[in-house]
This record gives C-alpha cells, structure tokens and sequence, in this order.
C-alpha cells in the first residue's frame, strides 16, 4: 500500500509541481486542482482509522509520504492536513472534508476549513476558524496567527501520545519535509555540476565539488534514517514514547539543512539566488522548516536535560534497549 502511494503522489507531484506553481501559492493562490487530486487519492485522511473513514496507514507510512511532499516543496499544504487529521482522530474526532490547519500560528491559516489546537496537555480541539491575520515564515509560505471560531468537537489523547502530541508530532513532519527537500537539493547540485563546465570541464570533475556533494549525500542519508527510525517508533510507543527519536530527528534535520543549504548554494554561485531558479524555493523552505517544529538548540537541549537527570550509568543502556525494528 505504501508503495502504490508513494508512486501516485510522486507522479501527481513531477507533473503539478515547481517554480512556477510555488510562486503562485507564495503570492496567495489556493491550488485548488491540486489539493482536489490530493484529496482524490486519500492522502488528508492516510493516518485516519479506517472505522473513521481514513485510510489507516501508520507514521512511517505518513514519514515516507511527507519525504516525497518535501522533496517537490509541493505547493499544497496536504502534509499539515494529514498531522491535523491524524492527531484529531487519535482524540476520537471525526475528521471533515476540507483543509486542517493547526496551531494558532497556523500553517496556511487563512485556506482552513476547521482549525486543531491544544487547549489542555494530552487534548485537543477543534475549531471553525476565525479571524486570521496573515503573515509568511522565510519560505514565504502562509503562517497565519489565527482566532479559534466556534467549537465542533474535542477529545482526548491516548496516554501514548503525551502531553505534547502537536509539538511532537509536528517536529516529526517538518524534519521529514527537510529529508525530501534536502534530497532535492542534493539531485539539483549534482545535475548542475554534471552539466555547467568551468575551465573546460564540467565542475563534477573538480575534486572539491565531488566532496562539497558527497557532503550533502551523507547529510541525505543520515536525515532519511532518522526520520524513518523516529516514525517506526511512533508507531510503536506512541508520540510521547518516542520523544527521544523525534527530538534526534529534529536535530539532525536541523543541521543537514544548514549544510545542506549553505553547500548546494556555494556549487551553483549566484544564479542558485535568482527569483526565477529552481533552488531557493527548496532551500528558504529547509531554513523555514528547520525552525518550525522546534529547532535543533531546543531539541538538543531537551535530549541533554534528560540524559543529565537518568544520569550517566543510564546513558547506554536506554540507547541500546530502544526497539527501532
């Protein structure tokens, strides 16, 4: 199932995608034709039980799909909706047609059909929208400071998924948007030095291009195990159970997108910067997405304060009793 999905949205994507779109959605254009198509293959409601009218599929399914999502920066907000549905479900809450936002800083605030916020720890709400005052993170993409509206429905969290469940849950999407999009990055680079030539080679043939990209391959690399390894865990233990890989996720998100971006950048020079390429659309969303979710500094942080308090005999066997499988 996961691979047929996989295939349909990146498809879906290769074909409604790219420079164009993303500077139609950055001036404040819905993408209804998109979002109709994402919404024709079910992806809002893949983390939503099926006795609930979802698909039913797990987090790493849901991981691997935001990867493909961050890996074309898709010009539609179907990842947000898929954690606002997924996480309402959790709580019993029926999901509704239309776009989910989250959050009173919402992603896309002003398109959403019903708002989810946590209005205790361990429960969540959710919202008609109210008045939204528009603003944009750095990727110029929607981050609305919203009024709640009227209340339709809440619930409570299982006692798997914590007291933080839209914070936990949202370092997790943003992390596996920064895997997709640092992928992209990575394959944009090495076509570039494959074809533009300097001193009558192409750059590929320059060693210190070779190893600035073999650079961002392992941050690629390292970033796409640790979102995987931080949804199996949720799968199994739950959100609040799998806080230290999430927290790990986050981190290292965090600095392959740094590198990432400051290395891709530095292979294509300038024209990398320019309105109409290709590049700074992937990379003002790595420098967003880095800090949405909780940056590396407050995530590290916290990984620092609980391996201090369970003290150092502690350290080693917590990491290697941690079923990942």
């Amino acid at each position: 199932m996961r691979a047929i999905i996989l295939e349909q949205v990146d498809r879906l994507l290769a074909a409604q995608s790219g420079a164009a779109a993303l500077r139609r959605l950055e001036a404040g254009e819905w993408p209804e034709e998109l979002w109709e198509a994402l919404e024709g293959l079910g992806l809002p409601l893949l983390l939503v039980p099926e006795e609930l009218g979802g698909i039913g599929l797990g987090w790493a399914d849901a991981a691997a799909v935001w990867q493909v999502i961050g890996r074309y920066a898709a010009p539609a907000p179907v990842a947000e909706c898929m954690l606002a549905n997924g996480l309402a479900a959790a709580a019993g809450i029926e999901p509704r047609g239309g776009f989910s936002s989250f959050g009173q800083t919402a992603p896309f605030g002003r398109f959403a059909a019903q708002l989810l916020l946590e209005p205790a720890p361990g429960r969540l709400a959710l919202h008609a929208p109210g008045a939204a005052t528009p603003g944009q993170n750095i990727a110029r993409e929607p981050r609305d400071a919203m009024t709640p509206g009227p209340l339709l429905a809440d619930g409570a969290l299982p006692n798997s998924h914590g007291p933080r469940a839209l914070r936990l849950g949202h370092a997790l999407l943003r992390a596996a948007l920064i895997a997709g999009a640092v992928e992209h990055a990575l394959a944009l680079a090495v076509d570039w030095a494959n074809t533009r030539k300097q001193f009558g080679r192409a750059l590929a043939k320059f060693q210190a291009i070779q190893q600035q990209l073999a650079v961002v391959a392992s941050e690629a690399a390292a970033v796409s195990v640790a979102v995987s390894a931080a949804a199996r865990a949720v799968d199994s233990r739950g959100l609040e159970g799998a806080s230290f890989e999430i927290a790990c996720a986050k981190v290292v998100a965090g600095e392959a997108a740094q590198t990432t971006a400051a290395t891709v950048h530095q292979v294509f020079a300038a024209i990398g910067i320019t309105e109409d390429h290709e590049l700074h659309h992937t990379t003002r969303r790595l420098w967003s997405w880095r800090d949405e979710g909780g940056s590396e500094r407050a995530w590290a942080g916290e990984i620092g304060r609980n391996t201090l308090a369970q003290g150092g005999a502690a350290l080693w066997p917590d990491i290697t009793a941690r079923d990942i499988s």
